[in-house]
């Protein structure tokens, strides 16, 4: 199997680049010279030999993604077996969003959407049924068999593993009514009609419905205690707070809550008693620094293992002292790495465990935790195993902002180069608020510094973790004050010698999209090109395009951006749009967006790409019809990657492999729109306050 990627490697690679069996070809034309070989796409970008491994609830097997006909699918293998034995269960033409073993083992459950376009329907297979004759994989029953929909697991029975609650919003787009779920017989039984804005779900250990959390037009939020058909109101929180259930104590009686309500910046883990109200203070950041973040809990003994925080790296504090001695073990085995409990069995006596680093390939190791012995399971990509020598630590960095405020970032700089007048790539993650980017392997960040060019990941106000100060300091700060945060990044290197003031690109996806636009529009001079994926251009046409689902978080969104439905909020909005400021872009700019993409939808690449066209200025597009909020098919992230290459080298003067197999070729001139055919219907008003 470990040859099988690399004889595809060796297919399609042109004579001109000597590719070895490490996979790596030697092409250089960057101004900053290095030893460190480049390194194929394939390793980075294309499907991974085998991944997201978990173990069944007993033990007895092991499931897996692998590629199915060139689609990331699921398999399974008794435990024993070797992986060359195991069996494809689904037959997805598109990659699955995820998967996991049902409480009992009898079935696999995975969620999948068509093309991209996020409407989910959760299936189930037997993981020891046999294909129909004819068939190379078992029959997946579709458990919710309705169009348009987005269904969700709220909750999955210890107790009865055939039970499942799942929220449906068929009757309303904009809620999720509340089912009951037989898994065997596909039998859905309606146990909440949502009429009241309900937004979330609880259960206890015991599968009683014991609390509802609904949002109010203004984005406050009410968690609800359900006392028979009654709703009682029991904790509130505004637009600006958050509060989160954890869970539940042994007895059921009280739930753990995170919550960063009033006077608190860090969000802190209590203890709630639903009758009584009353909260007692459990843990907050013992260094002061970050909001809380992981709870881990016993599902057999109803008690608290450990509980983590993220900041520069992740810390964890642990309250049973066997899963702490099992992890101080794994990290003597493993030194400078993370090591993740990716699925253990029901007993917690075995586990999979995945391994990884910044400058590492991951692993995934079978740990027997009574004898503390590890077996070597996969390696994802075991050709990037074998010259991880030469990929390049991930450095955590500060900086102040226009205003003064501190920013943590990410800094990767090429291996075996020096950090002196580089060629710079801004990566800005998406979100914006709440998500941020973390230390660890990143495929893309490692494919830019294979390239030549040092990354800088900015943790931009808004960025979540960093406490509700943080957070909330990037509201109504879209190209202002947020994207101050990214500037004084690159201005921070240049000062520091690491940036060549003449090489810096910036680029990102959603979120990120935007503030490449952004960069381009408001700062000029800043950067020498962009790329923008999946990222908008007009805030108005955003918000009148946002899913039906998101209603809940209207008002949130306005609290981000302006409202729209006033006259300062339109002001705040236009200003903020890159597309009303495209007069201003007149670097290189490439555009990437999926047809079917339910978030950031096609019109948002359309306006910008006809803006720039009518100033006769030069923009390049790729647009993709089986694609979404981002490209998740094989072919079409190889061939969005390579132009990205090209684009980049062009501009900047990093590396370049410029061959690639001939489906990527060929799905690469499939994807690039010749802009001057692009339109749009431009509404004479913009109407955000549509409900």
């Amino acid at each position: 199997m470990k040859n099988a990627l690399a004889a595809n490697l060796l297919t399609i690679l042109s004579v001109s680049c000597l590719m070895t069996s490490l996979g790596y070809c030697q092409v250089n034309k960057s101004k900053n010279r290095t030893d460190t070989p480049l390194l194929d796409r394939e390793l980075f970008f294309g499907n991974p030999q085998i991944s997201r491994g978990q173990l069944s609830p007993d033990g007895r097997f092991i499931s897996f993604m692998k590629p199915y006909q060139g689609i990331m699918n699921v398999w399974v293998k008794e435990f024993a077996e070797p992986f060359d034995a195991a069996r494809p269960l689904t037959d997805s033409k598109r990659p699955l969003y995820g998967y996991t073993w049902t409480e009992d083992g009898k079935y696999i459950l995975y969620v999948k959407d068509s093309g991209g376009d996020e409407n989910m329907n959760l299936f189930a297979v037997d993981p020891a049924a046999k294909p129909a004759d004819g068939q190379e994989t078992p029959g997946s029953r579709n458990l919710t068999p309705l169009k348009d929909v987005t269904a969700r697991i709220v909750h999955a029975s210890q107790k009865h593993p055939d039970l499942l609650w799942v929220g449906l919003n068929d009757r309303d787009k904009a809620w999720h009514d509340l089912y009951r779920l037989e898994i065997s017989t596909g039998d859905l039984t309606l146990v909440y009609q949502n009429e009241d804005r309900i937004t979330g779900y609880e259960f206890d250990w015991d599968d009683q419905l014991r609390l509802l959390s609904r949002t109010d037009p203004e984005g406050n939020t009410d968690l609800l205690r359900k006392d028979g058909e009654d709703l009682v109101s029991i904790y509130e929180t505004s637009v600006t707070e958050d509060a989160t259930v954890r869970g539940w104590d042994p007895k059921n009686e009280s739930m753990y809550l995170v919550t960063n309500k009033g006077d608190l910046d860090l969000k802190t883990l209590f203890k709630m008693n639903p009758k009584t109200g009353e909260l007692q203070l459990l843990e907050s950041d013992p260094e002061k620094r970050v909001d809380f973040g992981g709870l881990r809990m016993d599902r057999n003994t109803r008690e608290i293992i450990s509980t983590s925080y993220t900041e520069d790296q992740t810390r964890y504090y642990w309250r049973d002292k066997n899963w702490e001695a099992n992890y101080a073990f794994l990290q003597q085995e493993f030194p400078g790495r993370e090591i993740a409990f990716q699925s253990a069995t029901n007993d917690y006596s075995k586990f999979l465990i995945a391994v990884h680093g910044d400058k590492y390939a991951a692993e995934a190791w079978y740990f027997d935790a009574r004898q503390r012995k590890l077996i070597h399971q996969y390696t994802p990509r075991p050709e990037l195993k074998d010259v991880e020598e030469h990929l390049a630590p991930m450095t955590s960095i500060r900086y102040a902002s226009s205003d003064g405020l501190e920013i943590p970032a990410y800094l990767t700089v090429p291996a075996g180069v020096e950090a002196k007048h580089l060629p710079v790539v801004v990566l800005v993650h998406g979100g914006p608020k709440g998500p941020r980017d973390s230390w660890g392997y990143s495929p893309l960040v490692q494919f830019l510094a294979n390239r030549g060019y040092a990354v800088l990941q900015p943790n931009f106000r808004a960025s979540g973790g960093y406490g509700k100060r943080f957070l909330n300091a990037g509201d109504l700060q879209w190209g202002k004050l947020m994207q101050d945060d990214i500037t004084w990044g690159v201005k921070h290197l240049i000062q520091q010698g690491i940036a060549d003031q003449d090489r810096v690109a910036i680029m990102g996806g959603s979120y990120g999209g935007y503030a490449t636009l952004a960069g381009l529009a408001f700062t000029p001079d800043l950067y020498a090109c962009g790329v923008d994926i999946v990222g908008p251009s007009n805030i108005f046409t955003l918000l009148d395009s946002i899913p039906p689902y998101w209603e809940a978080g209207r008002a949130f969104l306005y609290g981000m951006v302006g409202d729209p439905n006033t006259d300062e909020g339109k002001q705040r909005i236009r200003e903020a749009s890159p597309l009303f400021s495209a007069d201003k872009i007149a670097k290189p700019l490439l555009i990437v967006q999926g047809a079917n993409d339910p978030r950031v939808k096609q019109a948002e690449a359309d306006q910008i790409v006809i803006a720039l066209r009518e100033q006769g200025h030069k923009v390049s597009y790729l647009l993709a019809d089986d694609e979404g909020h981002g490209f998740a098919k094989p072919v079409n992230r190889m061939a969005m990657y390579a132009e990205i290459e090209a684009f980049l080298a062009d501009q900047i003067g990093g590396r370049h492999q410029e061959n690639m197999s001939q489906d990527v070729a060929e799905r690469l001139e499939q994807l690039r729109v010749d802009v001057s055919n692009v339109t749009y219907e431009v509404a004479e008003e913009p109407d955000s306050t549509k409900k």
